[in-house]
């Protein structure tokens, strides 16, 4: 499904999800230099074909951004119009590799969390929509050496801890199962494989396509030979190193979602309770003296008491947003699993340095998640 083909686009996306519509797409909108992208739908999925012919209207489409930036209310509308060009890796491969021969400079995915777990067809020696995505891109970029092609950069937006690292492993592994040449093995190593992490809201749909996000916005690209952000933008950084970025928003964003989870159901609350309601009663009240007297010491421990009061500020104006109905009930799914990966990681990750390190309030909604 194609709308513009003599229009280049140097940045090919595999994704549609409106997460991408409210985030890269409209950085690269907006950015300096603005950038082309073709948008590629890897699920095959045939229900959303109405939304593959929308994103590549030449009138672009809407992005509201609604909620609270340094205490002002924000609520105005952008448009996207940096999609040139929509495919399908079910019924367009053809022209989907002629694409990623002739005109990529950078591939960005974002999959879902299960997007790199392989697949028994990965081991297929021909792409197929059976694959998983590190499959069909291994695929794809053995096309392109095979054509002259000089190696790409790499953006994996994927909620994976050193997505970049992960993905460039994965391939590599299927190249060898491939049988690949080194030639071509050592093609694939010189691709530049950049970790990143991404942030923000996006809270609903527009139909056909479109979306509704917070003011708050964050994609995090790790430094490393070779790696530049695709365009300058202000919600852009490049940054020596991610860990810092992903324990604020884990041990803070994320914990304090779960610590709100805990305490509401400790009172036996209502099913459609509103974070922002919660924020202002005693849920909240609870879990912001959680934040500031157990939280705030830990990151003060490994020295980062300083960034981590800026966060928790702009984390608790996120949870504030008057335009977003986050329902607690949602964030309390799978809250075992929760509690282990954002309490008690962190309560270990500071103990690890400072053994005497007191929390009594993680320490009791850890004992109660066992």
């Amino acid at each position: 499904m194609t709308q513009t083909p003599r229009t280049p686009t140097p940045i090919l996306q595999f994704g549609t999800s409106r997460f991408l519509q409210a985030h890269a797409d409209l950085f690269f909108s907006e950015g300096t230099p603005p950038r082309a992208v073709t948008v590629v739908q890897s699920s095959g999925d045939p229900g959303r074909a109405a939304r593959l012919g929308a994103l590549a209207d030449p009138q672009g489409y809407p992005v509201r951004i609604r909620g609270q930036h340094n205490g002002e209310t924000v609520d105005e509308e952008r448009r996207v119009t940096c999609v040139k060009r929509t495919l399908s890796t079910a019924t367009d491969w053809a022209e989907l590799e002629q694409v990623f021969i002739d005109e990529a400079e950078i591939i960005l995915s974002n999959t879902g969390d299960r997007g790199f777990e392989p697949c028994p067809a990965d081991s297929d020696p021909m792409p197929s929509q059976a694959q998983s995505y590190p499959a069909k891109l291994y695929h794809l970029l053995a096309a392109r050496h095979a054509a002259g092609g000089t190696p790409l950069h790499i953006f994996p937006m994927e909620l994976i801890p050193e997505n970049g690292g992960v993905l460039q492993a994965r391939v590599l592994e299927i190249a060898a199962s491939q049988g690949a040449d080194a030639a071509l093995t050592g093609w694939l190593e010189r691709c530049v494989w950049a970790s990143s992490l991404v942030d923000r809201i996006v809270s609903e749909p527009i139909e056909p396509v479109g979306a509704v996000a917070e003011p708050y916005a964050l994609w995090a690209i790790e430094a490393a030979p070779g790696v530049c952000a695709p365009t300058a933008h202000p919600a852009i950084r490049v940054v020596d190193d991610l860990e810092q970025i992903e324990r604020l928003k884990l041990h803070i964003l994320n914990l304090g979602h779960t610590v709100m989870a805990s305490f509401w159901q400790e009172d036996d609350g209502d099913p459609d309770a509103i974070v922002r309601d919660l924020l202002k009663g005693p849920v909240g009240a609870k879990m912001i003296t959680v934040m500031h007297t157990e939280v705030m010491p830990g990151f003060a421990e490994h020295g980062l008491e300083d960034a981590a009061r800026l966060y928790l500020a702009t984390t608790l104006e996120r949870f504030a947003n008057p335009f977003l109905d986050h329902r607690i009930a949602d964030i309390a799914q799978n809250h075992a699993q929760k509690i282990d990966r954002r309490i008690g990681a962190f309560v270990k990750w500071v103990r690890d340095i400072a053994p005497d390190y007191k929390a009594p309030l993680l320490d009791a909604m850890i004992a109660k998640g066992e």
